[in-house]
């Protein structure tokens, strides 16, 4: 395959002399405005007016077909029941599809953590496009590229939210890109403190069944729908990391949820409250299990409209992680996955890894259709590539295309994105090469085997298995995971240890609880075992390990070659600028592997 690349990417004659810088994303479409499209004025006309360069187009409105946002492309007519239907068509023509498509989650949207001063949270592409001040434009162009692969909502800042955010002089911003977004079929969301009574209202609490709390949630919900008649509703981060909750004042996840349930209700609105908790009421507990143990007293307690939304992973966003068992031990509650779209845990906005198969891995095993929807925390900035990284906008295209059908193949998504970015060119395999095998190189240089957390503090950037802060939670400290010592390494969370394995549903509970069965990429997540074990191939696991770390670099080393090689066909500005980073991406492969061989290496030798 290598050879095959390098030869087609050799041969080819083409030459590539201007630049561009990435701001178009993937809707580089040449504006031919030649298109004569008949039916209802929409986004789906202007859309098709500019770009579709066929002779006429035709949009028809049909009341019986069954979803509001499904179409049907039978050549260049597209038929959907809605105006929104009609817009995701022509996106879809504009791709080159026909037939019949519709979502397959009801709710598909970003959750941005960006803050009022600017900042954005395990942001990585610069300041935030809304907070203080936005640009319209700038805005509408997000609506498109949103628009154009099916996202349909978006929350505006961060979980850790602040208690302003629900003052008026911002939810008058909140309506400005509201209406913005609007035409484009995606509602606004706002991530609220839990305690934004007090912070905000001057209230001497924020428990959830005080009647003057109650009264004021009710209050400030009456005001954000006059302001934004169809506001979707609030994520909430409560009893986690610091931050505020019902559990302050010894109510219930559910107590708490349904008092803002019930105040967002007579407007149309839903709760999605998130499961990312521990260190609060199960403090001590492994931090993978305080999920299911908070929450599964709860389940079938919540409202209706709440929604409980969980990453994919029990931890928190690793390279490799086992699913999140909460999605075996909630039966009653709507649930929602969330996924991280931004690289927190995966060379941020330096390296290149495409997650769409780590989002594939994640569905083999939560079935989609146990979910009501699926958020994405969002990788976009004001850098003029949105993403930071050019090949990071891939995963931003993935995330929509994803929610919109997560049976789709990360390769059929990745040449998607290869050709709608790049054009086709000659070296469009080369580039699907390079995607396709990223997430696992750096799964690889970073945390074979299932090693997880081993990241420096706070910013989790580069490697740090030796960390230990005395004044910190040990369930932040690298040292904590992995548990090396001379006797071997690994998290010991069978039965005999944390018993972690038992919050899974068989066959897995029992996979995973005995290192013989464990899917060997996971084995030191679940299992401490000697240096010396031996692996399905013969070698000791000391051995794999060093080969693991090995073959992360030299896949890396793979890529920046092949990289070099495609010099040719791409515009120089984004070739460069992804060389630097490709570069970068080495040496930082590199100093994984050394600095992780040479701690773990310091306890074989003993």
């Amino acid at each position: 395959m290598k050879r095959q690349i390098l030869t087609v990417l050799l041969l080819a004659a083409a030459m590539v002399g201007h630049a561009e810088d990435g701001s178009r994303l993937w809707l580089r479409y040449a504006e031919v405005n030649k298109a004569k499209v008949t039916g209802p004025e929409c986004v789906a006309a202007d859309e098709l007016r500019r770009y579709y360069d066929g002779a006429e187009a035709q949009l028809v409105l049909d009341p019986n077909m069954t979803d509001d946002e499904g179409y049907i492309i039978s050549g260049s007519t597209i038929k959907a029941k809605t105006e929104k239907g009609l817009m995701y068509g022509a996106y879809a023509l504009l791709r080159g599809e026909s037939g019949e498509s519709k979502p397959f989650f009801k709710l598909r949207i970003l959750n941005h953590w960006d803050n009022l001063d600017s900042s954005i949270e395990r942001g990585y592409a610069g300041k935030s496009i809304f907070w203080p001040s936005f640009d319209p434009n700038h805005i509408k162009e997000y609506a498109r590229a949103n628009a154009s692969i099916g996202i349909n909502g978006t929350v505006l800042n961060n979980v850790n939210a602040s208690p302003k955010m629900l003052a008026k002089e911002n939810l008058l911003k909140v309506k400005q890109i509201a209406d913005i977004l609007r035409p484009y079929g995606i509602r606004v969301y706002l991530s609220v403190n839990f305690a934004s009574p007090m912070g905000l209202g001057g209230l001497k609490t924020a428990d959830p069944l005080d009647k003057g709390v109650q009264k004021w949630w009710k209050k400030k919900c009456d005001e954000i729908y006059k302001i934004v008649p169809d506001f979707g509703g609030f994520l909430v981060k409560a009893n986690s990391e610091g931050q505020p909750g019902p559990g302050d004042y010894e109510r219930s996840h559910s107590e708490g949820a349904n008092m803002l349930a019930d105040a967002i209700a007579p407007h149309g609105g839903i709760i999605m409250w998130r499961s990312f908790v521990y260190g609060a009421k199960h403090k001590g507990e492994d931090r993978v299990k305080q999920a299911v143990s908070e929450f599964k007293e709860d389940d079938g307690k919540f409202r209706e409209n709440v929604i409980l939304q969980s990453k994919n992973g029990p931890l928190d966003f690793q390279p490799r992680e086992p699913y999140a068992p909460i999605f075996d031990n909630i039966q009653k509650t709507p649930q929602m996955a969330e996924l991280q779209i931004t690289q927190e845990y995966l060379g941020q906005s330096r390296h290149l890894v495409y997650l769409a198969p780590m989002w594939r891995e994640f569905f083999r095993f939560v079935e989609p259709s146990r979910l009501v929807g699926i958020a994405g925390v969002a990788n976009i900035g004001d850098d003029t590539n949105w993403c930071g990284h050019h090949f990071s906008q891939a995963n931003w295209y993935a995330f929509g295309r994803l929610a919109w059908n997560p049976s789709m193949k990360s390769e059929e998504i990745a040449s998607e994105w290869i050709k709608e970015t790049f054009g086709k060119t000659q070296m469009d395999e080369a580039l699907l090469y390079i995607m396709m095998r990223s997430r696992e190189a750096c799964v690889n240089y970073m945390m074979p085997l299932g090693l997880h957390h081993i990241f420096k503090f706070d910013h989790h950037y580069g490697p740090q298995p030796d960390g230990f802060i005395k004044s910190y939670p040990l369930e932040w400290c690298p040292v904590y995971y992995h548990q090396a010592d001379k006797n071997g390494i690994g998290f010991d969370r069978t039965h005999a240890g944390s018993n972690a394995t038992s919050q899974y549903r068989e066959p897995y509970c029992s996979m995973y609880d005995d290192p013989a069965t464990c899917p060997e990429n996971l084995l030191l997540w679940f299992h401490h075992l000697p240096w010396n074990y031996r692996m399905k191939d013969g070698r000791t696991l000391w051995e794999e390990m060093q080969r693991r770390y090995n073959s992360g670099v030299e896949d890396v080393e793979d890529f920046c070659r092949t990289w070099q090689l495609c010099k040719p066909y791409i515009d120089e500005q984004r070739w460069r600028e992804v060389d630097e980073r490709m570069q970068h991406q080495l040496e930082n492969a590199r100093e994984w592997r050394d600095v992780c061989l040479k701690y773990f290496g310091s306890f074989v030798g003993k």
